[in-house]
C-alpha cells in the first residue's frame, strides 16, 4: 500500500477539489489512466483518511449561516490535544486547530441565523468544556464576508435538538486536569 502522496494523488484530489461529481470512468480518461487503478487509487486515500468526498455550501452565499473564528488561549498543562477533541465534539465547531502565535487554538464555528448560538457556544459551551481556568481567555470574530468559502454544516446547524436549547454534553468528571 502507497504510504506517500505522490503526483497521481495530487492530480485526481485536484479534479475532485474542483468538481466531485465526475465518475470514476470520467477521472481515469481526464487522468489518462484506467478506470480500476483510479478507483483503487480513490479507495486508498479514502482508507487512509487523505480524502474524504463531501458535498460543500459556499459559504458566502448563505446568508443565514453565521461563520466565526475563535482564538483560544488554553491552560492545558500538557493536555492541549485532549481539550482540541473535546471542543471537536461541541455544537456549531467545524473545526479546531492548534497553532502558533498568540493564540493556542483556533476553533471555526458556523450557526445557523441567530446569534444567540454564537454567544451560547462562547459563553456557555466553551467554558463548560474542561475544568475551570483551562480556557483561559477567547477571543471571537464573526466573519462579516468571505470569498470562496466553502465549508460543510456544523452539527448545531442541521441536527434538531442541539441548537439554542440544548446543553453540552460535558461532566465535571470528564473535564481536563489542571
Amino acid at each position: 500500500m502507497r504510504e506517500f502522496f505522490d503526483s497521481t494523488d495530487r492530480r485526481l484530489t485536484k479534479l475532485l477539489s474542483s468538481d466531485a461529481r465526475d465518475s470514476v470512468s470520467q477521472l481515469a480518461n481526464k487522468l489518462q489512466l484506467s478506470a480500476p487503478t483510479v478507483r483503487a487509487r480513490l479507495r486508498s486515500l479514502i482508507d487512509r483518511n487523505v480524502l474524504k468526498i463531501v458535498g460543500l455550501l459556499n459559504l458566502s452565499e448563505r446568508p443565514e449561516l453565521i461563520a466565526a473564528v475563535v482564538g483560544i488561549n488554553a491552560n492545558a498543562q500538557g493536555h492541549l490535544d485532549e481539550l482540541m477533541k473535546k471542543i471537536t465534539e461541541l455544537p456549531f465547531v467545524s473545526s479546531v486547530s492548534i497553532v502558533t502565535g498568540r493564540f493556542d487554538l483556533i476553533v471555526e464555528v458556523l450557526v445557523a441565523g441567530d446569534v444567540q448560538d454564537l454567544y451560547r457556544f462562547t459563553s456557555e459551551l466553551l467554558p463548560r468544556v474542561a475544568g475551570p481556568g483551562v480556557v483561559s481567555r477567547s477571543e471571537t470574530f464573526v466573519v462579516m464576508k468571505s470569498h470562496n468559502k466553502w465549508g460543510n454544516l456544523s452539527r448545531g446547524c442541521w441536527e434538531i435538538g442541539v441548537s439554542s436549547s440544548a446543553e453540552a454534553p460535558v461532566k465535571p468528571s470528564e473535564s481536563m486536569p489542571r
